[in-house]
């Protein structure tokens, strides 16, 4: 249930982002307004009246013997210095002298007049305007006379052009307040509604998101964790190797999940999240009897691993003498050291970047090394631009300075078999424009020819799997880096079945190493390459537009005589992973033929 209300914590969070801002901001600057400006009671006085009712007024019932329309309801009162009579019904309201109950009319120059009389400032009045409706007397319906004053506050009086009563002092304090009024409820039409529906709608989404993270929060904590570790009782955590080696048994407190008491111990697990069970890297396979898996087990780890007693170390906790077995052996205790022996700007937002390790290491195609990325301060301009993207890079917002507060760690597949490249690897990595980079990618976007570096590996099992099936490769993104990878191992080993590539791009800019992929075209007849580009590829030979899994669907997999005959290999954004194999299965190809990498970024 876990990785569902992170889910739905993130996207909630993610939609309504932008309404909590406004909310706070505009709630800020309401309360540090005027409040007796934002009343417009500055200007506002009352106007004077005669104290006493003039003997030689109609009487009630005279006035209402000598009215046309029905009358609901009388009053008297005073228009300046003039005693009147207002009068109602359920239609229309009308104001008549008090004196001879003729209906008053109440022209420009009346409402010029009743308009100054209520205001005390020293602007002049400009001309009486007529308006049937605005919406800074909203709350009072009927025509209206507006009557601006050219005082520093914009001061505005209504008056009513029925009753001829003072109905609001506005200025441009009121103004503001009221722009921001809108943006605090979400009326965007009238102003008043305190219960529309995008008031409700967002406020029901707060709520759900303040639930899911008080959820997240218990979570993320066990009880044993608010007892101190040395009052916990001991156990131990027994890890193996594939072979069934021993690779060493580490201490763990009841409580602990394995991926802390591993990493206690000198053995980290590959991990992008830091144990916060959303990147699926740190499985681990438990000896003898494994704990039902939970919600995050369920949505990171195939159902057959899951049936195999794979788990997530960060999710499983030592409450007694645990045995596992981990990918890896020895390389999760070593960490190694290499300099920086080139980077090079493959496409706008791609880098390759080499490492020269300080011994010899062995990495097969598709493997993957992790990157120990430092705490850092880097200024922004730090990063090496070339000339022809300059213009990519020109509109992006970033910060002044690159921060990384805690040290973290993040994985990168290898884009040249190490064999081929002189024992060095090479790396390719990804910027990713209009967004928060990442604490890895800025940090490698920074590293300079001959930067010293640390890193642990390699890791993982995306691998070519044994005999001479066909095979067909779809990327996106840094996805290349292993797919090129398990190329080149193929084509220089002489493999002869046929070998596919489709890699899909934003456009022909964006693609690394395309002149190589159509040398090796060229130079190979089993391999096959074929870009597809989702923005238009006019002008361009060769080249097919749209999304990389439809195009390959309607170009190769719905044209192909026997799919059951061959291997796929899968590695790219996480919408375009997924997207493919829900492709391959719909197609009836089972998960066995089908290997992918996955970093959950």
């Amino acid at each position: 249930m876990t990785p569902w209300m992170r889910k739905i914590h993130k996207w909630f969070g993610l939609v309504i982002a932008i309404q909590f801002v406004l909310w706070m901001s505009s709630g800020v600057v309401m309360s540090l307004l005027d409040a007796e400006k934002v009343r417009g009671r500055e200007y506002r006085v009352k106007p004077p009246v005669a104290a006493k009712w003039p003997a030689d007024a109609m009487t009630v019932d005279a006035v209402l013997a000598r009215s046309s329309n029905q009358v609901m309801t009388i009053s008297s009162g005073w228009l300046l210095q003039m005693p009147v009579y207002r009068l109602a019904n359920d239609k229309a309201s009308w104001i008549v002298a008090a004196r001879d109950g003729k209906p008053l009319a109440l022209d420009a120059i009346l409402g010029m007049d009743i308009a100054r009389s209520s205001y005390s400032g020293k602007g002049t009045a400009a001309t009486p305007r007529l308006l049937n409706y605005t919406l800074e007397t909203r709350s009072h319906k009927g025509p209206v006379w507006r009557v601006d004053f050219d005082d520093a506050d914009e001061t505005t009086v209504y008056v009513s052009a029925v009753t001829g009563n003072v109905l609001e002092h506005r200025n441009s304090t009121w103004r503001l307040f009221d722009f921001f009024w809108m943006l605090h409820i979400m009326d965007y039409a009238e102003r008043a509604d305190f219960n529309n529906k995008l008031l409700v709608t967002s406020a029901v989404g707060g709520l759900t998101m303040a639930l899911t993270g008080v959820w997240l929060l218990f979570a993320s904590f066990r009880l044993s964790e608010f007892i101190p570790q040395r009052l916990r009782r001991t156990s131990a955590v027994s890890v193996f190797s594939k072979d069934g080696s021993m690779l060493r048994t580490v201490e763990a407190s009841k409580g602990d999940t394995v991926f802390q008491a591993l990493a206690r111990g000198g053995m980290q697990l590959p991990s992008n999240c830091g144990g916060g069970q959303s990147c699926g890297l740190c499985e681990v396979r438990c000896i003898g009897m494994a704990p039902p898996p939970t919600s995050a087990d369920r949505a990171l780890l195939s159902a057959r691993k899951l049936e195999a007693g794979y788990r997530l170390a960060c999710n499983l906790p030592v409450d007694s003498s645990v045995e596992i077995e981990v990918a890896g052996g020895a390389a999760l205790t070593q960490e190694y050291e290499g300099t920086v022996t080139s980077v090079k700007a493959v496409t706008p937002f791609l880098r390759e970047i080499s490492l020269r390790p300080r011994e010899p290491i062995t990495c097969r195609p598709g493997a993957y090394i992790q990157m120990h990325i430092p705490c850092y301060a880097r200024e922004a301009g730090h990063i090496e631009v070339p000339e022809h993207h300059r213009d990519d890079w020109r509109g992006l917002s970033l910060p002044a300075t690159l921060i990384n507060a805690a040290p973290v760690r993040r994985s990168y597949s290898l884009a040249t078999p190490v064999e081929q490249a002189g024992g060095q690897l090479t790396l390719l990595v990804r910027f990713m424009p209009g967004q928060d980079p990442g604490k890895g990618a800025s940090y490698m976007y920074t590293l300079k020819e001959g930067d010293q570096v640390r890193f642990s590996g390699a890791f993982g099992e995306f691998a070519i799997k044994p005999g001479g099936r066909e095979k067909v490769f779809i990327g996106g993104g840094a996805g290349m880096a292993p797919l090129r990878a398990m190329i080149h191992e193929l084509l220089e080993s002489g493999a002869g079945e046929p070998l596919h590539f489709w890699y899909g791009a934003r456009s022909q800019r964006d693609t690394p190493y395309i002149e190589e992929m159509k040398g090796y075209a060229q130079e190979f007849t089993n391999f096959k390459w074929q870009l597809v580009v989702s923005e238009e590829a006019d002008g361009l030979v060769g080249v097919k537009t749209g999304l990389v899994h439809e195009v390959t669907r309607d170009h190769l997999l719905n044209k192909h005589p026997d799919l059951s005959g061959c291997d796929f290999y899968l590695c790219g954004p996480p919408a375009m992973l997924e997207a493919t194999r829900k492709l391959l299965r719909e197609l009836g190809i089972s998960d066995e033929r089908v290997a992918f990498d996955d970093f959950k970024v």
